[in-house]
Parts: C-alpha cells; sequence; structure tokens
C-alpha cells in the first residue's frame, strides 16, 4: 500500500491524499457507502460505479453468520461473489459485537457470542478475525477490539483498551504469518474518552507499526462537541504520513469536521438508511419526502443537483412511491443521498486543493444547518 498527501490546508488540517490498494487508487478525503450484507443497499454496482465510488465497507460479522466463509471461499472471495472490482474494507465486528451486550461475553483471548440469527454461539478471537478477512479477500482489514460506549467508568475503559491493545498485536503477527496477496491490516484506537488512554493507544499502536489507523470509539453517543474534541485530541498524535480513518460518520456535519481534523476515510450507514425512511440530503437541508408539502411539487429534490433522480424525478412522485411503499422509491433516494455525499466530497477536495477549505465549510453549514428537518 502507497498513501501520499497531495494537498494539505493553510488554516485546519485538512489534506488531500492519494491511497493505492489492490483494486485501484482512492482519491481522499473519501466516504465510504456501506454494504454491510455484500451490498450497499438499493443499490447496483453499476450505479455505484456511474456515481463515481471505488471503495466500499462491508462487515465481517455479518458475512461470517450468513452465507459463511465456505460460500464466499468457494465463490473466491468477496469480489467475486457480489461482482465488485473496486475495493473492499471490511471492518472486524466489534461494533456489531459491542452492540449486543446482553448476548456475547469478552475474555483476554477474544468474545464469545450469540447469533442474531439464529441463537448458534460463537467464538471469535483476533488471529480468526484475521482468517476471515483474508478468505473474503479484503483490501483493508480491521482487527478485533472492544468499543466502548460513551460514560462507562476508567477502569473499564483501560482494560478494554489493554484488550484491544493485545487484540491487535496478535492481530498483526497473524497477518504476517499467512499475508501474500492479502489486504492490509490497519490499527484501531480506543481509549474511550480520557485523553491519557487515547494517547496510550496511539503510541502502542504506532510501536506495532500499522500501515493506517482507524479512530474507533466515536459516534457512540457523546455530544457532538466532546466528539470534536477527542477527534481532534487524537488524530493529532497519528502520522501524518499515514492514513486516517474515523468509524461511523456520515453527515455533512461530522464529515467536515473529520476533514478539518485531518481525516481521510470515514463511512456510515446513514446516508442509505435514511434514503430508504424518505429524508434526503440538499445542499439547503436535508428534507422529509412524505410531507404533504410534497404532494403537487414538480420540482427535484435539490434544484442543483445532476444526479439521476433529480433530473428525472419530481418530489410529488417520490413521495407517493414511499406512501405506496414502492421498492424503486429507496432505489432513488439512496442514489440521490450517495451521490449529494461524493460530490460534497468532491467539493471539499477542490477547495483543499485551492487553500479555501474553511470558507468552504463556513459557506455549507451556514446555509445546511439552518434548515435540515427532522427524520420522519
Amino acid at each position: 500500500m502507497d498513501f501520499k498527501v497531495i494537498k494539505k490546508d493553510s488554516t485546519t488540517d485538512a489534506r488531500t491524499g492519494k491511497i493505492a490498494l489492490k483494486h485501484g487508487t482512492v482519491e481522499t478525503p473519501v466516504f465510504m457507502p456501506v454494504g454491510t450484507n455484500a451490498t450497499v443497499k438499493a443499490m447496483r454496482n453499476d450505479q455505484l460505479e456511474e456515481i463515481g465510488i471505488n471503495l466500499i465497507l462491508s462487515n465481517t460479522y455479518h458475512l461470517f453468520l450468513r452465507p459463511g466463509m465456505e460460500v464466499i471461499q468457494n465463490a473466491g472471495g468477496l469480489h467475486n461473489f457480489m461482482s465488485w472490482k473496486h475495493n473492499i474494507l471490511t471492518d472486524s465486528g466489534g461494533f456489531q459485537i459491542f452492540s449486543l451486550t446482553p448476548f456475547r461475553k469478552i475474555e483476554n483471548d477474544g468474545v464469545t457470542f450469540k447469533s442474531h440469527i439464529d441463537g448458534g454461539i460463537h467464538h471469535l478471537t483476533p488471529e480468526k478475525v484475521v482468517e476471515i478477512q483474508s478468505i473474503l479477500g479484503s483490501d483493508v482489514m480491521m482487527p478485533l477490539d472492544i468499543c466502548t460506549g460513551y460514560g462507562i467508568e476508567r477502569e473499564d475503559a483501560e482494560w478494554a483498551l489493554n484488550t484491544t491493545t493485545d487484540w491487535a498485536k496478535k492481530s498483526r503477527e497473524k497477518w504476517e504469518k499467512i499475508n501474500s496477496d492479502h489486504g492490509e491490516l490497519w490499527g484501531i484506537v480506543q481509549g474511550n474518552f480520557f485523553k491519557d488512554l487515547r494517547e496510550k493507544s496511539v503510541s502502542e499502536l504506532i510501536n506495532v507499526d500499522f500501515p493506517g489507523y482507524a479512530i474507533g470509539g466515536l459516534s457512540v453517543g457523546e455530544p457532538f462537541p466532546v466528539f470534536a474534541e477527542y477527534l481532534e485530541y487524537t488524530a493529532k498524535l497519528l502520522p501524518v504520513d499515514k492514513p486516517r480513518y474515523v468509524m461511523g460518520i456520515g453527515t455533512p456535519e461530522f464529515i467536515l469536521e473529520a476533514v478539518s481534523r485531518g481525516i481521510d476515510l470515514f463511512d456510515c450507514v446513514f446516508p442509505t438508511r435514511t434514503a430508504r425512511n424518505a429524508l434526503a440530503f440538499t445542499k439547503n437541508g436535508t428534507v422529509s419526502l412524505k410531507k404533504e408539502e410534497n404532494r403537487l411539487s414538480n420540482n427535484p429534490i435539490d434544484n442543483s443537483c445532476r444526479c439521476y433522480t433529480c433530473r428525472n424525478f419530481s418530489k410529488a412522485y417520490l413521495r407517493h412511491l414511499y406512501k405506496t411503499k414502492e421498492i424503486l422509491a429507496a432505489m432513488l433516494v439512496t442514489y440521490h443521498n450517495l451521490f449529494f455525499i461524493k460530490n460534497l466530497i468532491k467539493e471539499i477536495r477542490y477547495a483543499i486543493s485551492k487553500g479555501n477549505f474553511s470558507r468552504y465549510r463556513n459557506d455549507f453549514l451556514k446555509i445546511y444547518g439552518k434548515n435540515s428537518e427532522e427524520q420522519i
């Protein structure tokens, strides 16, 4: 893997760059749509390509449970299985296991959990998670980690961090043993909301020498100012010559905050999930397409948008599709939301290249933040 910083902003830590991965070069900053079950919901692969997306995220936990490694290995890996010729980053499943609190037990060697599908008992170790992602053929793998929630006691956060660091070392050792043409293994910073633990995590991971670093344990219920504070603090500790990834963010406000702190990659289900619930992004804020005010509107979702949906369909038609529970509604608005985020990232990269990212960010949020509607 090769990562190059192309341009740095003069007033923030924002930057553009390029990551050379097995299935093509990725320009950063970059947003990764989430393809949990080997598909980005309501999108075909050619539509993702049409938008310009060449890196998606898939979920190790879900794919391990269904369809299972035998099926994917028989297909020749995840790329062949889902007919996707571009890059795939797979997460470790740590966040999903974190969300299964009543159904899992964390021990020093790994995690035992009950499947949300059939109740079956499974045990995952850091070594096993690397093996699974090698079978998947991931371009970027993430090690098993322990994600902790906002507001936990320091003692619990410290134990989780120490265990995560131990697992990171074991993951790296396993990766080195099996790696031939496999993807890159990145580290995940934890430490909850204790700055000295965050610093400890970064220091120990740098000693392992990962080619990229994710910042985990943010956007887990904390207020936005706390998110921004700990993101800034953690990002400044990371090497400047390696890619930085914040896990689980996907709204314009969070993306712009992350970019300003020097973050290169981010992912989230929000743009696709909200599309299935009739919430669409526009430069003037989010809009709920089910509202009565759209019943007679022949305008597109966003007059300034040039996506396929906005060029061809009105808000009245989209509202009708949602009201009649037509599958096409989710397909069209998912396309629009991903196009919007992709275009936002394109504009961010351009602003950084021209040295006016701060002005772009302020101008965008001045309009966007005032008009966003609550999800309905």
